[in-house]
């Protein structure tokens, strides 16, 4: 699908950044020890974590909300609108969860379409109407389609990556080499092991809203009603400042795939954000409504 803002383009340059970051520290730390084998320890490090979190995503994400799954006699609404949808991408039916938690959100999580977890808490259950759903439903869906499980574990891995290797390039920069010809620079070392892992979050962050924006163009054109997403949105808005989430860490790591961010406001800064502003994804949806048709 074409994106009307570029959104693919935006996710590579970002990637592009994240491994800019990898490469210049990598090469501090092999300067400051004269060797690379540490890169090599480190990336197999992230590669096992990348594997091990992509395959596992459903599991740990439905775990971390409670959720349970459900039968079409219990969810027929969600059974139906998911089902309508899947048979319009060409993809399987995925299994569907509720959670149950008053806090309204949803989240699609899964390796592939063959293997993806669709969940609402009951929270969005009852907020929402049918056709409000049925945006939201549109928009999570197209995480799985998107591959966006995959994508988000990538920049994981990589922001884990550089956040070990910033972590020993602190003590390189302090202790590291046998002259001051091996060490470098150490204020130079030491600041950049402070401000890679945190440029490396700002980037990672960055990647997550970038895929916030691609579901919401790609759902509401699964839908034919981009007006649909943006009225839930709005709704989900004032929902979850009523009825926030704890920010414990397991819904931490799963509140990049929720569709609107769990937290308080003053819980998360917008820099620290994985989502978009609210206003700036209505204001998309509502110019692609009105600027022209949308096909489903």
């Amino acid at each position: 699908m074409q994106h009307n803002h570029f959104n693919g383009l935006k996710t590579a340059a970002l990637f592009g950044g994240m491994w800019a970051i990898l490469l210049g520290i990598g090469w501090m730390v092999a300067r400051s020890t004269g060797s690379s084998i540490f890169l090599l320890v480190f990336a197999l490090i992230g590669l096992g974590t990348t594997f091990y979190g992509y395959w596992n995503s459903d599991k740990l994400a439905i775990r971390a909300m409670h959720a349970v799954p459900v039968s079409e006699a219990e969810a027929p609404a969600m059974y139906r609108i998911v089902r309508e949808l899947s048979t319009a991408a060409g993809k399987p039916m995925p299994r569907l969860y509720i959670s149950p938690t008053q806090a309204p959100n949803a989240f699609a999580t899964g390796r592939n379409p063959e293997n993806a977890a669709v969940c609402c808490t009951e929270g969005i259950l009852g907020l929402l109407d049918e056709r409000e759903l049925r945006g939201v439903l549109g928009h999570e869906l197209m995480h799985v389609y998107n591959r966006d499980i995959l994508t988000a574990s990538v920049a994981a891995a990589i922001a884990g990556i550089i956040s070990t290797i910033g972590q020993f390039l602190t003590w390189g920069a302090l202790f590291g080499g046998s002259s001051d010809e091996d060490r470098g620079n150490p204020l130079a070392g030491l600041a950049l092991a402070i401000l890679a892992p945190f440029a490396a979050m700002v980037v990672q962050l960055a990647i997550s809203r970038t895929r916030e924006y691609d579901a919401d163009e790609d759902g509401a054109r699964l839908t034919g009603d981009p007006l649909a997403l943006a009225s839930a949105l709005r709704k989900l808005e004032i929902g979850v400042a009523r009825a926030p989430l704890a920010p414990t860490q397991q819904v931490v790591n799963a509140s990049h795939m929720m569709i609107a961010n769990p937290f308080r406001a003053q819980d998360v800064s917008r820099l620290m954000s994985t989502h978009p502003p609210m206003a700036e994804r209505i204001a998309r949806l509502e110019q692609m409504a009105y600027g022209h048709r949308i096909n489903p």
